[in-house]
């Protein structure tokens, strides 16, 4: 049986101001900001 690959890429469709993530988004876009400690 074959192992499945891990996923090593994700895309996140972002839109709107980031109100919700303020102070980080003050200063980073919401892109960058860290997921699950990576950047």
């Amino acid at each position: 049986m074959v192992k499945p690959a891990a996923i090593r890429t994700a895309v996140f469709p972002v839109a709107g101001r980031g109100t919700p993530f303020l102070p980080a988004t003050k200063a980073s876009p919401k892109e960058m900001l860290p997921v699950v400690d990576k950047p």
